[in-house]
């Protein structure tokens, strides 16, 4: 099969509302539109501590944002109507798992009741006469009631999620497909001229990503700091990936939804194959070998607060009708993370790094098709 990447001619100079670009994976993406020649308004909160990729990439002076909650509706709205987006692409979210135990009301509100503001805001502006084409809301693959299958979920399987964000994730995808029932049905695309989607990816990888109880973060830390890593649940399975293949997964679903419409306003999954399907404890003896310490982390089971075990994803209409298919396997992705770390560390140019980085992904790209 054929790998497609992003279309430049698609992307440049084409009106993009990013919201969450202050994040890990806003930032690699606000990165990759502006290299597309995308104008990219991102809207967020400020990031959320130091260090972090947006402010390493000097992406706090290169973008226009808007600094704001996702909760505020009308900044929201206005926002939209003074930047005349044509694609929108939701990525503001409360994204740790451990975070919304202790703070569900709040992870609700952000990625629930935020989705809604957020639609509820194109539904408003579209009726001023704006002419938004395309709205993809990210959400998870948490968004799954996990049944622990050792198989992969597809896009029709049921929605559920036992801890407060995975349900809140799957109650965004509910918002979504309401909205569009409600307000912009696919048989009215002749009318509205807006396709909605969703899509949902596994875990992601890669340099940048400084957020408290995650796994490659946290490892990050310790091998910095010299300090010690309890792993909980070393045994639970997750879908790794690199942060780069996600987002071209979302570039090419936009670019799709904006040229042929309602036909891709639907749910989408982006996973890896099933070799990137591994243990944490994997997972961290992987990152010992890379960085040379090999006792950085010790073991221990029984985590008091439930997490999933078993999770993958099955990717195979991403593949059919986009193009989309994995570019690195998850040693390549491991060994790029720790590479950006380890720049990092020696206080490269980050910027310089990570485009270095989207560049090698490119090329690796493009070698798949010879």
């Amino acid at each position: 099969m054929k790998t497609v990447m992003p279309n430049n001619y698609f992307w440049s100079k084409k009106k993009v509302l990013l919201t969450g670009h202050t994040g890990f994976k806003g930032s690699w993406l606000s990165l990759w539109l502006q290299a597309l020649g995308a104008e990219v308004t991102g809207y967020a909160l400020q990031p959320a501590g130091e260090p972090n990729l947006f402010s390493l990439c000097g992406l706090d002076r290169t973008i226009r944002s808007v600094t704001a909650d996702i909760r505020d509706r009308e900044t929201l709205l206005q926002t939209i109507k003074d930047t005349q987006p044509e694609v929108i692409i939701h990525m503001a979210a409360q994204p740790l798992v451990r975070y919304s135990y202790l703070n569900p009301v709040a992870t609700y509100e952000v990625n629930v009741l935020g989705t809604a503001n957020l639609f509820d805001a194109v539904r408003t502006a579209l009726v001023e006469g704006a002419s938004i084409k395309a709205v993809l809301n990210v959400t998870t693959d948490k968004c799954y009631e996990n049944q622990e299958w050792t198989w992969g979920y597809r896009e029709i399987d049921r929605l559920g999620g036992y801890d407060p964000y995975s349900s809140s994730k799957a109650c965004a995808e509910l918002v979504t497909s309401s909205f569009r029932n409600s307000y912009f049905h696919v048989n009215d695309y002749a009318s509205h001229g807006l396709s909605i989607a969703t899509a949902r990816a596994g875990n992601v990888i890669g340099g940048g990503d400084w957020s408290q109880d995650r796994i490659i973060p946290d490892c990050m830390r310790a091998l910095l700091s010299g300090s010690k890593l309890t792993i909980r649940n070393p045994s639970a399975t997750r879908p790794w990936q690199h942060v780069l293949e996600p987002l071209r997964g979302y570039l090419l679903l936009a670019q799709k939804m904006v040229e042929c419409g309602a036909e891709f306003g639907e749910a989408w999954n982006f996973g890896p194959n099933e070799d990137g399907i591994k243990s944490v404890k994997w997972l961290v003896k992987a990152i010992g070998k890379l960085w040379g310490d090999h006792h950085f982390y010790e073991l221990a089971e029984g985590d008091s607060l439930h997490e999933a075990v078993n999770l993958s994803l099955d990717s195979a209409k991403a593949r059919r009708f986009l193009g989309w298919q994995p570019v690195w396997g998850v040693e390549q992705a491991l060994e790029k993370t720790v590479e950006w770390f380890q720049a990092y560390y020696k206080q490269a140019d980050m910027k310089a790094v990570c485009m270095k980085e989207l560049e090698a992904f490119t090329l690796a790209a493009a070698c798949e098709d010879n």
